[in-house]
């Protein structure tokens, strides 16, 4: 198991990428002053010890010295259990809570010093946001609710319109543009709150439970349209869960937190494989393996020929590659971006799966479930 600070690893995974988002020893204090406190202790000893000096002087600390980094297209999940912090943190970055102590930078901007007007401007402009609950203006229809931010932007009507229609055939909204929110379904309602936060193009996407209101079979279906959206236009985004299968299906990078505290940092076979201590370890546990690992993952060894075989990227997931290997069982061909293909057989996965099953002493309900 890894240990020490997940601070100080929380971005290993970002090496030579550029960050688009960036958190430096965010604290988020409720209850008291404890903003001198912070400049002094942040510094100068451990943030546990901090947390319980503030909690020993009646005060609530929900987000406690929490840093990383989001890069560039990069999907970076935060999750953990109700009150771990998650969703004070995600406010924090867009200033709807207002942090108190750290420093949120966007391409080296420091949000956290932006004045209350500038902030505005900035969540009118490079911030799209997308919370559990939709907040549709009942009284607008589809068009007129995804185009309502874009009439505050003071956009002409041409290019408003042109957005508009842009993001509804995105999303799957045709044929609803003159329907009202109490006409939709709660999937369709989501998707005009997805749709009315990317019209305004936004440089960085926060996404706070989007789909936890949703029913299981219609969540599923807007993760996959999530995905299919960030696949078209390679958005940063801060995306918030509790759900771990969730993370699994769209994450880039975790972050776990507990406490408001940072637990761990990681891709998700990362979490699986190398939990950090044993709240990691009991929150993975359960995770079908096919779920997590991808075809870089269960390459055959050596090149092999792969010739007139069918192309998939290393980032596919080993669950989507099972039915494709039993239609083709002679292989597939892992194509990355840069590089020669390799090749991936099914003796190779069943192998790679025995392989990370061994190192994360997962039985086999683990692997194949």
């Amino acid at each position: 198991m890894t240990h020490g600070d997940p601070n100080a690893t929380a971005n290993k995974a970002m090496q030579g990428q550029h960050a688009k988002l960036s958190c430096r020893h965010l604290w988020k204090v409720y209850g008291g002053e404890a903003r001198d406190t912070l400049s002094r202790g942040a510094a100068e000893e451990d943030p546990a010890a901090v947390a319980d000096k503030l909690r020993g002087q009646g005060m609530i600390p929900a987000a406690v010295d929490v840093s990383f980094d989001v890069a560039e297209g990069e999907i970076f999940v935060i999750m953990g259990l109700s009150g771990s912090g998650k969703s004070t943190v995600v406010r924090c970055l867009s200033r709807l809570v207002e942090a108190t102590h750290g420093q949120v930078l966007m391409d080296g901007d420091d949000l956290l010093a932006k004045s209350p007007r500038e902030m505005i401007e900035i969540r009118r402009h490079k911030l799209g946001m997308v919370f559990q609950h939709f907040g549709l203006l009942p009284h607008l229809t589809v068009i007129d609710n995804i185009a309502f931010p874009l009439t505050v932007q003071g956009l002409s009507a041409k290019e408003s319109r042109r957005r508009v229609e842009k993001v509804i055939a995105m999303v799957g909204l045709e044929g609803r543009e003159d329907s009202y929110p109490n006409q939709l379904s709660g999937g369709q309602q989501q998707r005009v709150g997805i749709a009315r936060s990317l019209a305004t193009e936004p440089d960085l996407w926060l996404l706070d439970e989007p789909f936890s209101a949703l029913d299981p079979l219609i969540r599923r279906q807007m993760q996959d349209e999530f995905l299919h959206i960030q696949t078209e236009l390679k958005k940063s985004i801060v995306f918030i869960t509790h759900d771990f299968l969730e993370a699994l299906r769209i994450a880039d990078r975790i972050m776990l937190m507990r406490g408001g505290r940072i637990v761990q940092v990681g891709r998700p076979i990362d979490l699986i494989v190398d939990p950090a201590d044993d709240y990691v370890a009991e929150f993975t546990q359960d995770v079908p393996l096919t779920r997590v690992l991808t075809a870089g993952d269960v390459i055959a060894k050596g090149r092999g020929n792969v010739e007139g075989l069918v192309r998939v990227s290393p980032g596919t997931k080993v669950e989507t590659l099972l039915p494709m290997l039993s239609d083709h069982p002679e292989g597939l061909a892992v194509e990355p971006e840069d590089g020669p293909a390799e090749l991936l057989t099914p003796e190779s996965v069943i192998a790679g799966l025995s392989r990370h099953a061994r190192e994360t002493g997962a039985g086999v309900e683990a692997v194949a479930s």
